[in-house]
C-alpha cells in the first residue's frame, strides 16, 4: 500500500521546507550560543546498556552480536544524560550536547519516536541558573528566525520576556484549588481531590499517578501562554535524579519549562548520591514492572562514576518543540527532516 504524503514527495517536501530551513538556522544559532559560553559539545553514545530508569519512558531494544558469538542486549537511549555525567565525572565542567534520542510508544503531534534533545550541563552552578539558560535560548532561536513571538495551539507568547516562576505548590493551589502540601504521600486524600476535579480515578493509581493526572489536565495547559513559565520545586518522589532542597527535603531541586502550554525542558539540581540514586532507580523499575510488566537493567557503570561527579545543574531540551513554538507548526513532523513513516 502506498504511503500518502512521504517526506520525499516533492511536493509535500517544499510545504515543510521553509520550516525545515529555520529549524536549520536555530541549530546554528544555539551552537554558537554555547561556544560563546565556553560550553563543550560532547557526543553521547546512543546504544546504552540500560535506555534510562523512569517509570513510564518506553525504551527500543536491540541485540549486539560480538565476535565469538557473544550475545549483549542494549538499547537505545532515551536521554543522553548518563554519559553527560560520566563525563562530567570524567574533568568535564561545561557541556552541551544535541542528541538524537528514542522514545516507544510515542507518536503524537507533540512526541516522536526518534527526536532530538538539548542537553547541557553545569558544574557547579543553580539549577536556578539554567532558568537563565533556558530564557535566552528562546531568544537566541527567535532571532536567528526573525520572529518576535511564539506560538502553539491558539496560545501565544513573547521569547524575549523573563519568564514567570512558579512553584508547584503554587500552581496547584492556582488552577487546581488543592493545597498540596496538605495531601503530601496521601494517596486518598489526593484521589478526593482528583475526583473533586472530575477526574477519573483507578483503583490502582497510586499517589505519582495521581499527581500527574492533575498536572496534565489542570496545570499544564494553563503555563507559558505571555511568557514561558518555570514551574519549579516538585515532590521529592516526582523527581527521581534531582537532589532534594536542603531547606524543605519534601521537594526537590527540579523545573520544567513550559510554553504555550507546552513542555520544553526539564531540569535538575542532579543527584550524585550513588546509593540514594540506585534507590529510587529499584523503585521506579518495581513500579514499572508493576504497571508494564517489563523493568530496564541498571547502568552500574552510571552509578559508579556518580560518586566522582562534580555537584552539578543540567537541563534537557526538547528542540523540535522549540522549533514548534518559534515557526508556529501544528505537528512535530512538520519540523523534522526525515520523520519515521507511519504503518
Amino acid at each position: 500500500m502506498r504511503r500518502q504524503n512521504p517526506f520525499w514527495g516533492e511536493d509535500f517536501h517544499a510545504g515543510r521546507r521553509t520550516r525545515l530551513l529555520q529549524r536549520a538556522r536555530i541549530v546554528a544559532a544555539l551552537r554558537g550560543f554555547f561556544a560563546a559560553r565556553d560550553f563543550v559539545e560532547i557526543e553521547p553514545s546512543a546504544l546504552q546498556v540500560s535506555p534510562g530508569n523512569e517509570t513510564h519512558i518506553a525504551g527500543f531494544a536491540t541485540q549486539f552480536s560480538a565476535p565469538g558469538g557473544v550475545s549483549q542486549q542494549l538499547y537505545l537511549h532515551s536521554s543522553p544524560e548518563f554519559d553527560c555525567k560520566k563525563l562530567l565525572a570524567a574533568g568535564e565542567r561545561r557541556i552541551f550536547a544535541l542528541a538524537h534520542v528514542f522514545r516507544n510508544g510515542e507518536r503524537t503531534k507533540l512526541h516522536h519516536p526518534e527526536f532530538t534533545m538539548l542537553e547541557w550541563y553545569r558544574a557547579g552552578a543553580s539549577y536556578r541558573t539554567l532558568i537563565d539558560d533556558c530564557a535566552a535560548i528562546l531568544q537566541t532561536a527567535a532571532e536567528a528566525v526573525g520572529v518576535k513571538t511564539f506560538g502553539f495551539g491558539g496560545k501565544s507568547l513573547d521569547p524575549f520576556a523573563e519568564p514567570e516562576v512558579v512553584s508547584v505548590t503554587e500552581a496547584f493551589a492556582r488552577f487546581a484549588g488543592i493545597d498540596l502540601v496538605s495531601v503530601l504521600d496521601d494517596r486518598d486524600a489526593l484521589a478526593a481531590e482528583a475526583l473533586r476535579l472530575g477526574l477519573r480515578v483507578a483503583p490502582d493509581d497510586h499517589w505519582s499517578d495521581l499527581f500527574s493526572k492533575i498536572l496534565s489536565d489542570k496545570i499544564e495547559p494553563n503555563l507559558g501562554e505571555g511568557r514561558v513559565a518555570a514551574l519549579i520545586d516538585y515532590p521529592a518522589s516526582e523527581a527521581a535524579l534531582a537532589r532534594r532542597k536542603p531547606c524543605d527535603p519534601r521537594f526537590a531541586e527540579r523545573f520544567e519549562l513550559y510554553g504555550c502550554g507546552v513542555e520544553l525542558a526539564n531540569a535538575f539540581g542532579e543527584l550524585i548520591d550513588p546509593a540514594e540514586q540506585r534507590r529510587r532507580f529499584a523503585a521506579d523499575m518495581a513500579e514499572r514492572r508493576r504497571i508494564y510488566g517489563e523493568a530496564y537493567p541498571l547502568d552500574e557503570d552510571f552509578l559508579q562514576a556518580l560518586a566522582f561527579m562534580p555537584p552539578s545543574s543540567g537541563a534537557a531540551l526538547g528542540l523540535d518543540r522549540l522549533v514548534m513554538l518559534a515557526t508556529r507548526a501544528e505537528t512535530i513532523d512538520q519540523v523534522i527532516w526525515a520523520p519515521v513513516a507511519r504503518v
